[in-house]
């Protein structure tokens, strides 16, 4: 895996291929709009589509935990995607992953979702606040803003780019969208759509792939 190594203002963050930022200074890791319970929600409606997508998300945050070290995990909104998504196996699921990281400290910043969808049970053992909160040094919203103090790190947007090829290629790619106030993080979920943004003159973009993230 190739993180890629960033300074905002006076803070180190490390860019992982995982669809999240970890803090090394505080031992954080941070990641934005995991929707897990999405197919179940759509197999809800009547849908089909194939278990094994949260699963595989869950296996991807043990991989970065692991490789991090992290002690305490933030989540940037959107825990849960929908009341009708919490179904038996998405909660048997997230409780079997909760026991092999008893000791992982976990923080929600309520998104869009999770107003709707309602809050985890009790016996995950996570810590809820609404935002935009402040934390040490920066500003933890799911909505990306403009704080009046300090840097904000978001998500709710599921922010990406389009690559294009001297053949007319092109490649649609999810990214860390990093703005003079505020840095918006990848939607950690695989199966989500991105956004295509509209980068300000200054901002600083970084595309992912499955092992590596590069500025563009």
């Amino acid at each position: 895996m190739n993180d890629y190594i960033f300074k905002i203002k006076t803070e180190t963050l490390h860019l992982l291929p995982e669809r999240a930022v970890y803090w090394p200074r505080t031992q954080t890791l941070f990641i934005a709009d995991p929707h897990f319970g999405k197919t179940a929600t759509f197999r809800a409606h009547a849908i089909p589509l194939p278990e094994g997508d949260m699963a595989g998300d869950l296996t991807r945050l043990s991989q970065a935990l692991q490789r991090t070290a992290a002690k305490q995990l933030i989540v940037l909104g959107d825990l849960l995607h929908a009341a009708r998504g919490r179904d038996e196996t998405v909660l048997n699921t997230f409780m079997t992953w909760r026991a092999q990281h008893m000791d992982l400290r976990i923080f929600l910043v309520r998104g869009n979702h999770d107003r709707s969808a309602g809050d985890p049970p009790e016996d995950w053992g996570i810590q809820i606040v609404n935002g935009p909160t402040p934390g040490p040094y920066f500003v933890l919203s799911h909505e990306p803003l403009e704080p009046e103090t300090g840097y904000a790190l978001a998500g709710h947007i599921h922010p990406a780019v389009q690559l294009t090829g001297k053949g007319r290629q092109s490649l649609k790619l999810p990214c860390f969208w990093f703005g003079a106030h505020c840095g918006v993080l990848p939607a950690f979920a695989d199966f989500t759509g991105g956004a295509l943004i509209k980068p300000q003159v200054g901002d600083q973009i970084f595309v992912l792939t499955e092992t590596q993230v590069m500025p563009v």
